[in-house]
């Protein structure tokens, strides 16, 4: 997808100027197992541009992990991908096979671990400081994972979640409100769209985006 007009270039590896900081993840991840939207950033002290080796975890085999667009992750979060995980169909979670001959034999069991598939982070997803997501999971748009959190269940959208495992601590907004702004997704605005409402996606109301998005043809009158 071409660097959007009317907006900053999503491609600028350092997005925040004099801030090494803070990287833009789409121009810096190339990894076949991690798909990452225009405008998702991370944030770490010294370790920005090492994202893929530092939080994303055991992504040996074909599930992936998906980020949507405009999402901020904070330094420390951890994401688990089905690698990481054991056969558990008998008496011991060992995984044998891994070793070679002669406990090749076993591999066919180790292959079985369970999964549950991708992992799928949403736009305008906020994850904090040291939380874990782990696999399989689906954090829905607008939702805020608050620090130290282990996310082990689907989050909802525009949920706020905390705690061990990650709990819904309340929700942004009231469910008529959360379908608006399903509705709106601003997120896939044009890039000039969202440059000059900006001050109504950050400030303004679920029913201000539902009526834009109808003004500019996102959304049936």
């Amino acid at each position: 997808m071409p660097a959007f007009p009317d907006a900053p270039d999503p491609m600028v590896l350092h997005p925040v100027a004099g801030q090494p900081r803070v990287v833009s993840l789409r121009p810096l991840v190339e990894h076949p197992a991690v798909e990452v939207g225009d405008y998702t950033y991370y944030d770490h002290p010294t370790r920005a541009e090492h994202f893929v080796e530092d939080a994303v975890l055991y992504a040996f085999g074909p599930e992936r992990l998906r980020i949507g667009r405009f999402c901020a992750i904070a330094a420390g979060v951890r994401f688990l991908l089905p690698g990481a995980n054991h056969a558990d169909r008998g008496p011991s979670t060992f995984p044998f096979g891994i070793f070679g001959a002669p406990w090749d034999s076993t591999m066919d069991l180790v292959l079985s671990a369970p999964s549950r598939g991708d992992t799928v982070i949403g736009n305008d997803v906020w994850i904090g400081y040291q939380a874990l997501v782990l696999p399989g999971v689906t954090i829905g748009h607008g939702a805020v994972v608050a620090a130290a959190s282990v996310v082990a269940a689907d989050v909802p959208p525009y949920a706020v979640v905390a705690g061990n495992p990650a709990r819904v601590v309340r929700s942004r907004f009231d469910e008529d409100d959360v379908g608006r702004l399903l509705q709106a997704a601003w997120w896939d605005w044009p890039p000039g769209r969202i440059t000059e409402h900006a001050r109504a996606i950050m400030a303004g109301t679920p029913a201000e985006l539902e009526r834009i998005a109808c003004e500019i043809g996102r959304l049936p009158q």
